[in-house]
């Protein structure tokens, strides 16, 4: 017979369960890694039932401006290259007046070629960004989340702080000298045998 200190519990079958489709999930995830545009178009087309929502509804203006500062938050991790240029000199400019030699980076366009890596990756900033706006939009279905706003204001606050941030960004990527896109890049058509 079976003893009964040996069989599953119901703790051990929901942490099973919870397992299976974790990793089940994750298989997904792993899937749609290659379809960028695809993943892009899931996402926009969610943002957009989103904005439909807030604009019909009229409420929810405080989820949305949420929304939008984590959203430019992400986008600007994106726009940023993992390692700071300007830490970077900075550090040079404090080894050259401590006299020490240190292992240089190149400084010149016919030296080494250092490629461009973000400090958010593409797929996490996608995945982020449709986390964050199936969240919020889970939140208009709930009132209390629903706080009375003048809209204009947040608007006109969100629209002020886009333009400095950005134009922020712009200046660290002119002064730094890179630019986060491979804009006008060398592409070359695969052979068809």
């Amino acid at each position: 017979m079976e003893d009964p200190a040996d069989a599953p519990t119901a703790f051990a079958n929901v942490a099973a369960q919870t397992t299976l489709l974790a990793q089940r999930y994750q298989f997904y995830l792993d899937q749609s890694t290659p379809y960028v545009f695809y993943r892009w178009v899931g996402s926009a087309t969610i943002l957009f039932f989103f904005m439909l929502r807030i604009i019909l509804s009229q409420g929810w203006y405080i989820v949305c401006y949420s929304l939008g500062i984590y959203l430019l938050n992400l986008f600007l991790a994106f726009l940023q290259p993992k390692f700071d240029p300007s830490l970077e000199q900075d550090m040079k400019e404090r080894e050259s007046e401590e006299g020490g030699v240190g292992g240089e980076l190149p400084t010149r366009q016919d030296e080494e070629f250092r490629p461009f890596i973000r400090r958010l990756p593409e797929f996490k900033f996608w995945y982020s960004a449709t986390k964050a706006t199936v969240i919020a939009f889970v939140c208009t279905w709930f009132s209390i989340f629903d706080v009375p706003v003048f809209w204009p204001i947040l608007l006109l606050y969100f629209c002020i702080l886009f333009a400095i941030t950005m134009r922020r960004q712009i200046q660290h990527m002119i002064k730094y000298r890179y630019l986060p896109f491979d804009l006008g890049k060398v592409r070359y058509a695969r052979r068809s045998n």
